[in-house]
């Protein structure tokens, strides 16, 4: 699994100043097809793209990894992602690392995700970790759109700088939009401005570098499994709200909250999915 203290200052430098803002985009549209779900879209502009599809779960489940070739994003960059999944149809989206935003040098950074599910579909948005580097300026949007019976599980884990190799995020500012919808009917929404101060602050992260999240919609979690993923780690809070399930943890340790995640989803997922959670090759390598 990719380490917060991976990327190097020099290779940092390098990237700000390389070349011009890139603005990428990416669409992608899954069918079901007699139990098969298809890749049948997959359009790109700039430096965002899948390279296939894959089916490490058998022809039911359409694995996606999206690429981002180069490697990270600096002040300017915006990233424009956009997934349907059809009726009956089920794909899971990935990244093959963790996603690193530079230093804003004076220009925001923006990603805007966009995703929905028709009726009875399943869909999964499991990115591997964000990494914010001191002086990154982010504006993250995230919409999902659910039909009726449609599924949807979510995963984010942010690191703020980079522990290991000394780095704090002293500078710089995170903005986040997420809003659910099911039925056509607001069943979650939530937005944040997190700062130096505001990782700080007991209403914030209270000094902790690494927040993890995990969303699920669907049929509420039996109490039963609530409990099982609560006992994964004293540190994770888990409610149910209705339709929509969430857990999360803080602290300092990327690795261990991607641990906790996982096992978090390996729960998760055959109670809302119906299919056990295979963790793809690609969070291995």
């Amino acid at each position: 699994m990719p380490d917060c203290s991976a990327t190097s200052a020099p290779a940092t430098a390098a990237l700000d100043t390389a070349h011009p803002p890139w603005h990428a985009s990416l669409r992608l549209r899954f069918t079901g097809d007699a139990g098969v779900t298809r890749l049948v879209e997959r359009r790109h502009a700039g430096p965002l793209r899948v390279q296939k599809a894959l089916y490490p779960e058998g022809a039911a489940i359409c694995h996606a990894i999206v690429v981002h070739p180069p490697g990270g994003v600096v002040g300017g960059d915006t990233l424009r992602l956009d997934a349907e999944v059809g009726e009956g149809a089920h794909a899971l989206l990935t990244t093959p690392g963790a996603g690193k935003w530079y230093r804003a040098n004076g220009r925001q950074s923006r990603q805007t995700v966009t995703l929905q599910a028709f009726e009875n579909a399943a869909l999964e948005w499991l990115p591997q970790e964000t990494i914010f580097f001191d002086g990154a300026v982010v504006v993250l949007e995230h919409t999902v759109e659910l039909h009726a019976g449609a599924r949807y599980i979510g995963a984010e884990i942010l690191c703020f700088g980079r522990r290991a190799s000394g780095e704090k995020f002293a500078r710089g500012v995170i903005k986040q939009h997420t809003q659910i919808r099911s039925g056509g009917k607001l069943i979650w929404w939530e937005q944040g401005k997190l700062d130096p101060a505001a990782l700080q602050g007991r209403f914030g992260l209270n000094g902790a570098t690494v927040c993890a999240t995990l969303i699920g919609v669907g049929a509420p979690l039996p109490a039963v499994l609530m409990e099982r993923i609560r006992a994964l780690d004293p540190g994770l809070a888990a409610s149910q709200v209705k339709s929509v399930f969430v857990a999360r943890l803080v602290g300092d340790d990327s690795e261990a909250a991607r641990r906790v995640v996982t096992a978090a989803w390996q729960l998760l997922r055959p109670h809302l999915l119906g299919c056990a959670a295979p963790i793809p090759r690609i969070w291995n390598t």
